[in-house]
């Protein structure tokens, strides 16, 4: 098929709170972007009509139809059965179990549809088009409001049995540390996720131990970056939440590295804006834990793709599937 003829893909990325679908040609152009709330406690055939007109809205943009689409990706937090086109489980989709949405959207959009996991979609994306090209072996970590991962062996995408592989937030890390919202305590996500490093700061604040994050958090809302903020200006609470942060993630990639020995490892989501506080420190306590041989070559890179890593994974699953025409 010639590069002229190649069919321009759809791609959605829906999560807990946001939503965003884009028109892109197989080389990873995106031609046009809607981003809109996801309002998942609307329930499931609202998210379904969202999701189309979104679509639709991405497609009016490129000034194409979305009938002229040669497949849509669709990629979406949660446990997916990739095979069979389900989202298993999704804390993020209220009451969402075993739904059936690579079905539903191709009857609601009459175009093939391609689903996967937003974090798998995110690793193959930089993987492709982003920070992690070139790599056959690569481990990905996105680290916001929790921690998701994606890994890719051999340029493959590891799903496991049940599609519920890579959740690398879960790993443990203390096993006496805080409790985690998937049960377990001392998990990864419960110390290093933006969420994790804002409990901890709530209890400085209680406490008494970061007055210049009181003076900050008077006047806008409470998140990691304003901790990063504080941090910076020398706020020691702050400070440590970030050190214990990073040595949490250190030890964390020292054990991906000696399991999986990748060719890459790349870090994305919204903590690695601080990245000075957090991935530095966390590539040298990983340097430090690991033996010589999986560091030879072993390249730790913060992701390209920001928030569109998703949707672009999405497209370059389609491009590779000949089914879709890529």
């Amino acid at each position: 098929m010639s590069r002229q003829k190649r069919p321009l893909f759809g791609a959605i990325d829906l999560g807990g709170t946001k939503l965003l679908s884009v028109i892109a040609t197989p080389d990873g152009e995106i031609l046009a972007r809607d981003r809109r709330p996801s309002q998942t406690q609307e329930g499931l055939e609202a998210i379904l009509a969202r999701m189309a007109g979104s679509l639709d809205s991405a497609a009016e943009e490129a000034g194409v139809q979305p009938s002229q689409l040669g497949a849509v990706g669709v990629a979406s937090a949660g446990a997916i059965n990739f095979d069979r086109g389900i989202v298993s489980e999704a804390p993020q989709l209220p009451g969402w179990q075993d739904v059936p949405l690579r079905d539903l959207l191709q009857e609601q959009l009459q175009l093939p549809v391609l689903l996967d996991n937003d974090a798998n979609a995110a690793g193959f994306g930089e993987l492709t088009f982003g920070a992690g090209r070139g790599s056959r072996h690569l481990i990905y970590l996105t680290i916001s409001t929790g921690i998701g991962g994606g890994i890719i062996i051999d340029g493959q995408l590891y799903r496991g049995k049940s599609g519920a592989a890579a959740e690398l937030g879960h790993i443990v890390i203390d096993m006496g540390g805080p409790v985690c919202p998937c049960g377990a305590r001392g998990c990864l996500e419960a110390i290093a996720s933006g969420t994790a490093m804002v409990w901890r700061a709530q209890e400085a604040l209680e406490q008494g131990r970061s007055p210049l994050l009181a003076q900050l958090a008077a006047e806008e809302p409470l998140t990691a970056e304003l901790i990063a903020r504080a941090a910076r200006q020398g706020d020691e609470a702050c400070t440590e939440i970030y050190r214990v942060a990073a040595f949490a993630l250190g030890n964390a990639l020292a054990s991906y590295v000696s399991i999986f020995d990748p060719n890459a490892i790349v870090l994305g989501g919204g903590i690695m804006n601080s990245s000075e506080l957090i991935f530095e420190p966390a590539r040298r306590t990983m340097e430090g834990m690991v033996r010589r041989l999986p560091l030879q070559g072993l390249r730790v890179l913060k992701g390209e793709l920001g928030d569109e890593s998703g949707v672009l994974g999405m497209v370059a699953l389609l491009r590779r599937d000949r089914t879709f025409g890529g």
